[in-house]
């Protein structure tokens, strides 16, 4: 990434004693840890999604009149034609594994201890993935096309994590 004359990489790209060097190109490339929290109100759309979560334990996504696609997370307006949405789905707690990273390393910021994975996943009847943690699987087990289901946590609190975690599925 490059901001008035400046490049970003990431820190785990590579390892350096200094903290800065100059590129061959003459930029300064900077190495480090941001941290920004922030808050933000969710909306009338995220806010139903995760009071569905809270309360019911039902997964909800909205379908676009346009393109027909279901949208999941839920979204205010398409992201493929950029109209509103209007029509609530309710999306099966099942699906499918699209795609997954192995995490080993630990942070702060990850919602369970390392090892991990987190995992791009197809829900039944949406279009476009959830991207969420799984658990109660052999890391070296997870394949692309598992079927998993959600688990979800017994104190619920309307957040995204009110899903626990996706776990393989018996069927």
């Amino acid at each position: 990434m490059r901001a008035e004359g400046i490049a970003f990489r990431p820190l785990s790209a590579f390892t350096l004693n200094k903290a800065q060097f100059c590129l061959d190109n003459g930029l300064r490339l900077i190495e480090g840890w941001i941290k920004v929290p922030y808050s933000w109100q969710a909306g009338e759309t995220a806010s139903h999604y995760l009071t569905q979560l809270r309360d019911e334990q039902k997964i909800w996504g909205k379908r676009c009149p346009k393109c027909k696609k279901v949208l999941l997370p839920p979204r205010k307006s398409c992201p493929f034609c950029f109209v509103d949405t209007d029509e609530w789905v309710e999306i099966s707690s099942e699906g499918v594994v699209e795609a997954f990273t192995i995490v080993r390393r630990d942070t702060p910021i990850q919602p369970m201890k390392a090892p991990f994975a987190y995992a791009l996943i197809r829900l039944d009847g949406a279009d476009t993935y959830l991207t969420h943690v799984l658990s109660e699987v052999n890391l070296n087990d997870i394949k692309e096309g598992m079927r998993v289901k959600a688990v979800f946590a017994e104190n619920r609190q309307g957040a995204p994590l009110d899903i626990a975690y996706f776990k393989p599925s018996d069927s």
